[in-house]
């Protein structure tokens, strides 16, 4: 909940010359509801693609006030949709069974989904990680058919390590990287688990996104901070430079 509408346009005309050369990795942004429709008009052309910040369960229009449904998302220019961000599950309760409504909701409507998962540090603590990421992407992604999962971005967010300035370190986001794979390839098959794109998100700053990105099992990253001024943003983009 960052940025009114000018503030978000200047961030996205900062950030679009900065990337425009990024030919070796998809950049995303996703801008608050309000501002979401004027960003994606001035980001037309470029190869910045705007995602939403969440979507209703609903794909049907119906009286569901303060909703907002996956199509408008699209319909304003969205490609995108983040669901599940460890802050919906943390303050708003969402559970798995809601955030399996709104991937499919958001595939229905023809946008990629960036579903999240992670596990708290009390959860880590006590042994239970895997078990609760294995249980938050099964639950998430269930009833999907082969062709939807070609359309999904699985975003490892450990809840621990938003907004602390911890990170995991890459070691430990490769180890929880290649096991959300092998859950992948267990449930689905090998060759969607190669495909499958996974990305980090959790304090990733430029200092730290090269080391997380020579994982092997690390695609990308879902950056949240360090997303709000564009140089910085750009720095995390060409890490490879």
């Amino acid at each position: 909940m960052y940025k009114l509408v000018a503030d978000s346009v200047a961030l996205a005309i900062s950030l679009r010359p900065l990337v425009a050369n990024a030919n070796h990795c998809e950049v995303i942004i996703a801008p608050t509801f309000t501002s979401l429709k004027t960003v994606a008009d001035r980001l037309e052309g470029s190869n910045i693609r705007v995602a939403g910040q969440d979507c209703s369960t609903e794909i049907k229009h119906s009286a569901h006030t303060g909703e907002i449904a996956a199509d408008m998302l699209k319909d304003v220019g969205a490609t995108h949709v983040i669901v599940g961000h460890s802050e919906r599950r943390q303050h708003y309760f969402e559970t798995d069974t809601f955030v399996n409504l709104k991937t499919h909701a958001a595939l229905a409507s023809g946008l990629t989904a960036i579903v999240c998962v992670g596990e708290t540090l009390a959860q880590r603590e006590s042994g239970n990680a895997e078990s609760v990421v294995r249980g938050q992407v099964e639950g998430g992604l269930r009833g999907l058919t082969s062709s939807d999962l070609a359309r999904i971005i699985i975003a490892y967010e450990p809840v621990w390590a938003i907004g602390t300035g911890h990170t995991a370190t890459p070691e430990q986001a490769q180890e929880m990287h290649a096991f959300i794979r092998r859950v992948f390839a267990e449930r689905h098959s090998p060759e969607l688990a190669d495909a499958v794109r996974i990305i980090y998100g959790g304090s990733v700053k430029p200092d730290n996104i090269a080391g997380l990105m020579k994982q092997p099992d690390v695609d990308g990253a879902l950056v949240g901070g360090a997303a709000l001024e564009a140089e910085t943003f750009a720095q995390i983009v060409h890490y490879n430079i």
